[in-house]
C-alpha cells in the first residue's frame, strides 16, 4: 500500500456554523467543486486541493497513486497559544471527528491528532486517552508557548509517547520566524518554515531528547527542512564547545540518525541525498496536501530516483507502516 504520511485536513466539525461561532473556528464554503476555507477574516489562497471532504481528499490521492493518507489537522487549529481549557476542547474536538473518521475507514484513513502542549504533564495524560481511541500519534509545531520541544518541561510527555508509541509529527508554524523579510516574496514559507523545522529538531538533538529516549517516533516535516545543512556545525560544535555537549553525551549523528523525514523537497537530488543520509528505511512519502507548497506527483517523484525496489517499496509505504505498528499481513 502507497501511503501519504503529510496530508492535511479540517475536519467539518471544527468549522464554524450555527452554535459553532468560537473565533477558533474557520468557514467552510463550496465552490467550484472543493472547499474553500477562510480564517482569520482572509480566504486561505494556498489551499489548491480538497481539505474537508475526506471522500474527495481519498479520490484525490487516488488519482496520485496513493491508497491511504496519515491525515493530520491543518496547523493553524492547534491551539498552543490558548487557555488550557479552551485548548483542550479545540484538541476535542478535531480528535473525536478524526478517530471516528478512522473508525469508519481504516483501509483508507489514519491520523494523528492534537493535544495541549502548553501543559505537557496533562498532554502525557491525554495521549494515552488520545492512541486508545484510535489515532496515532499527535501533531506538533516547533515552539510551543514560549518553549522549543528540547525544553525539560516535555519530558513528561516525551516519556509518555516513547511508552505508547506514537508518532509525532513536527510540523513548522508557518509564522513561527517573525522577521520582516520574510514578509517578502513568500519567504515565509520557502524558507523560514524549513529553517523553523531545522530549529526544532536540532533544539531536541542537542538537548538529548533522542539520546534519553531513543525509540520515539519523531517524524520531520518537508524533508527535514534545513537540518541537514546544519549537520556538519553541530558536530564541531560538539566537539569544541562544551555548551553544545552539555545534554548530549553521544555524538549528534547518532540522535539524528533516529528521526524520519517525509519527502516534500521539491529537489530530486535533495530527495535522492536525503535517503542516502538519512537511510531509505527513515524516509516517508509525503504529498503536503492540499497546499501550494505540495507535491504534484509524490510518488512519481520517488520512482524517478531509480533507487532499488526495496528502497522504493519502504518510502512509498513500508516505513510509514511500520511507524504505525501495522503488522505485515495487515499492511
Amino acid at each position: 500500500m502507497i501511503i501519504d504520511a503529510h496530508a492535511h485536513i479540517v475536519v467539518r466539525a471544527a468549522a464554524a456554523g450555527p452554535g459553532r461561532t468560537e473565533s477558533w473556528r474557520p468557514q467552510v464554503t463550496e465552490a467550484g467543486g472543493r472547499s474553500r476555507i477562510h480564517h482569520d477574516g482572509r480566504e486561505l489562497t494556498s489551499v489548491v486541493r480538497e481539505f474537508t471532504d475526506p471522500d474527495r481528499m481519498a479520490a484525490e490521492a487516488a488519482a496520485q497513486g496513493i491508497g491511504h493518507l496519515l491525515l493530520s489537522p491543518w496547523v493553524r487549529l492547534l491551539p498552543f497559544e490558548h487557555p488550557l481549557a479552551d485548548a483542550r476542547q479545540i484538541c476535542k474536538v478535531q480528535n473525536d471527528a478524526l478517530a471516528a473518521l478512522v473508525a469508519a475507514g481504516p483501509d483508507r484513513f489514519s491520523a494523528l491528532g492534537v493535544l495541549a502542549l502548553q501543559d505537557p504533564a496533562t498532554a502525557a495524560r491525554d495521549l494515552r486517552t488520545l492512541i486508545a481511541d484510535g489515532l496515532a500519534g499527535v501533531e506538533l509545531t516547533p515552539e510551543i508557548a514560549g518553549r522549543y520541544l528540547g525544553d525539560d518541561a516535555f519530558g513528561p510527555f516525551f516519556e509518555a509517547a516513547e511508552e505508547t508509541g506514537a508518532v509525532l509529527f513536527i510540523h513548522p508554524a508557518t509564522r513561527g520566524l517573525a522577521l520582516p523579510v520574510f514578509g517578502d516574496y513568500y519567504l515565509w514559507n520557502s524558507v523560514a518554515n524549513p529553517v523553523e523545522t531545522a530549529i526544532a529538531a536540532a533544539h531536541l538533538v542537542m538537548a538529548g531528547v533522542l539520546e534519553r529516549h531513543p525509540a520515539l517516533k519523531i517524524v520531520l516535516a518537508h524533508g527535514g527542512g534545513a537540518l541537514w545543512a546544519v549537520r556538519g556545525r553541530l558536530r564541531r560544535a560538539h566537539r569544541q564547545v562544551f555548551a553544545a555537549r552539555s545534554r548530549l553525551r553521544e555524538a549528534p549523528d547518532a540522535s539524528l540518525a533516529r528521526l524520519y523525514h517525509d519527502t516534500v523537497t521539491h529537489d530530486p537530488a535533495l530527495l535522492r541525498r536525503l535517503i542516502e543520509d538519512a537511510g531509505a528505511d527513515h524516509v516517508l512519502l509525503g504529498s503536503d496536501r492540499p497546499f501550494d507548497m505540495g507535491s504534484d506527483d509524490p510518488v512519481g517523484e520517488v520512482r524517478a530516483l531509480g533507487l532499488p525496489a526495496d528502497a522504493v517499496a519502504a518510502v512509498l509505504g513500508g516505513n510509514t507502516a511500520r511507524l504505525l505498528g501495522w503488522t505485515t499481513s495487515a499492511g
